[in-house]
């Protein structure tokens, strides 16, 4: 992994936007599982066991940066769900945001698991959970990088792009944690972490939930989906290292992005190196 290319290992975000507007689309699969462990709860290994498994499309947090309209959708969903703005979303509108998927996993499609669950009463729930002093380790790195001042000036020299991922996230933590800085969000995580759960296993119709952790490997997962194992090892990513180099494949492409926004040229590597050290050590305590 460490020898393949950017390219190679994020390619969704070197490919030209899908530019899909989702509000003109339908379910053309079966909504089939619904991941709603939270956030850094190895959400990246499970998307990568899902398609292995045969699920095809699994929405994932970071698929919004190869379709930045899905933004556009998420951020209504989040809006009337946490702030009580606009319509609630339902089986209809996740048809087509979530439509060409068959399994979804992460943030923000975690945030919605009882809309969800009552959408598909077909689909299986997996929850995958850690433990929650080595998660908010680990999600800390996004807090912190979520309320600085640094992530917020992107937004505001790249609006089109970053910002519209800044504008997802300014409603999702503060909707979710009910905080307005890094400090409530820390301060509120562990009620939020156990509330996530616990409301998850109390909706979830019996024979439909399956509590998991990774280390499990492919037994208790392929047993509950119906799945023959895989003869590969599950897959086991390292989500901090690979949130670190997309964060530098992100900042390449918002300098960039930014430079042409305000009428100037990135002419030399060394402003490309400066920046993206600059925007990572906003994310540098993530485990």
């Amino acid at each position: 992994m460490e020898n393949l290319s950017a390219e190679e290992t994020h390619p969704y975000f070197f490919k030209p936007d899908q530019n899909i507007n989702r509000r003109q689309y339908k379910r053309v699969v079966p909504m089939q599982v619904l991941s709603l462990g939270m956030s850094r709860t190895g959400t990246a290994s499970m998307k990568a066991a899902l398609h292995i498994l045969g699920y095809g499309d699994v929405y994932h947090g970071t698929d919004v940066y190869s379709n930045i309209q899905d933004c556009d959708m998420w951020i209504p969903a989040l809006q009337a769900k946490y702030f009580g703005k606009g319509k609630p979303f339902g089986r209809a509108e996740f048809d087509k945001l979530l439509g060409h998927c068959a399994a979804i996993t992460d943030g923000p499609a975690n945030c919605f698991g009882p809309e969800l669950i009552d959408a598909y009463p077909d689909a299986k729930v997996v929850l995958v959970k850690r433990d929650y002093d080595a998660w908010l380790k680990s999600f800390d790195g996004i807090i912190e990088g979520a309320y600085s001042w640094k992530f917020k000036l992107l937004g505001y020299t790249d609006p089109g792009w970053m910002g519209k991922v800044q504008r997802v996230i300014d409603v999702w933590l503060p909707g979710q944690f009910k905080a307005s800085t890094a400090e409530e969000c820390r301060a509120n995580a562990r009620a939020v972490y156990e509330k996530h759960y616990a409301e998850a296993r109390r909706i979830t119709p019996q024979g439909r939930l399956l509590e998991y952790r990774l280390g499990d490997g492919w037994e208790p997962l392929c047993k509950f989906l119906g799945k023959k194992v895989p003869d590969v090892p599950f897959p086991k990513i390292n989500e901090s290292s690979m949130l670190k180099r997309q964060l530098e494949i992100v900042a390449m492409k918002t300098l960039k992005r930014s430079l042409r926004n305000i009428g100037l040229v990135a002419s030399t590597l060394a402003i490309s190196g400066v920046f993206i050290y600059w925007l990572t050590t906003s994310f540098s305590n993530q485990q």
